[in-house]
């Protein structure tokens, strides 16, 4: 990336955490948008200042926007959206329907993402096989990372407000849910 740089925004999706980055030339009208320090978009000479540029995340090909607003004179403003809405509520809206766990296990560091819509668990950018089966308390979904034997358990909080309460146990020994 060059000069023009104007624009760097981390993304934590359910294949990983993104790096976006987004170049604008304001005098020769360059855009350029790279994720994951690979480039995805190059505009060259565009007349138009101010607009938006789409492209996707991930390997779920999420859809991404950066719009660009003129301030006053030659300032411009960059806000990206993911799914349509903002950053910052996508995020929001994500902590609700996800759960991430950080984890280190024999020396690898491991992210592991429940999808709570779909119970999909990726570790790593991976989606895991699992299996999944109903106990006496809610539900269990087993899944190996290495040599380790994983579950993540699904139990009522017997509170609507608080729904259902994920739990990740690796080896048996419960781990601590991850904030992002």
């Amino acid at each position: 990336m060059s000069g023009d740089l104007v624009g760097v925004w981390e993304v934590a999706l359910s294949d990983g955490v993104h790096r976006i980055e987004f170049e604008h030339g304001t005098t020769t009208g360059k855009r350029i948008i790279c994720v994951d320090g690979k480039e995805v978009l190059r505009r060259d000479w565009m007349f138009k200042l101010v607009g938006k540029e789409s492209f996707n995340v991930g390997s779920s090909d999420t859809k991404a926007t950066i719009n660009i607003d003129a301030v006053s004179g030659f300032a411009y403003e960059y806000t990206l959206e993911i799914n349509g809405k903002s950053l910052k509520k996508y995020m929001e809206n994500r902590s609700k329907v996800t759960s991430t766990w950080l984890l280190n296990l024999d020396g690898i560091d491991c992210r592991v993402v429940l999808e709570k819509d779909t119970m999909d668990i990726w570790c790593n950018g991976q989606k895991m096989e699992t299996a999944g089966e109903f106990v006496d308390d809610g539900s269990e979904t087993h899944f190996t990372l290495g040599d380790h034997d994983c579950c993540i358990k699904a139990v009522s909080s017997g509170r609507r407000r608080d729904g259902i309460i994920h739990t990740l146990l690796v080896d048996g020994s419960e781990m601590s849910e991850a904030v992002e």
